[in-house]
């Protein structure tokens, strides 16, 4: 059953026109897919100069990566923080998305990882055609792990 854009603003820290992801359609333990429709907004977020350049695309997987994390914790938990630490053999096959009239379908897959370091291959296709594709390794509370670190070795 999908997910829809009320649970993914219930469950992402992006909020309003950030929240780029219309709905989950399929996920398991390793694997989510979304579709989006906010690429063809002239009010979306990401657009400069008036277009919507092909690598905004990896916004969207990231978001697709932050809903599998939710769908996976458990659900008294807040959701975990997670940032790009890294982006590996990213290929754009696209100048530009918004001038893709179908939805966009963002896949994310879990390749591999522990707790707080995992590494995802992601895709961003419509009607078949890949946009844009790649691995981004996020790190989870990045933030809280610094702060344990005083950065003196004493």
């Amino acid at each position: 059953m999908p997910l829809d854009r009320a649970w993914l603003l219930a469950h992402l820290p992006h909020q309003g026109s950030m929240c780029l992801l219309d709905a989950v359609t399929d996920w398991d333990g390793q694997r989510i897919r979304c579709i989006a429709t906010s690429h063809r907004d002239a009010a979306n977020p990401l657009r400069a100069h008036g277009r919507l350049g092909a690598a905004c695309g990896i916004e969207y997987a990231a978001q697709a990566m932050a809903a599998h994390g939710a769908l996976l914790a458990a659900t008294d938990d807040a959701p975990r923080a997670g940032y790009l630490a890294s982006l590996r053999g990213v290929e754009l096959h696209a100048l530009r998305l918004d001038d893709i009239a179908a939805d966009l379908e963002i896949e994310a897959e879990r390749l591999s990882g522990d707790d707080n370091t995992i590494l995802y291959g992601f895709r961003v296709s419509a009607t078949g055609r890949e946009l844009l594709s790649g691995r981004a390794i996020v790190i989870l509370d990045a933030a809280a792990r610094d702060a344990g670190h005083s950065g003196d070795p004493t």
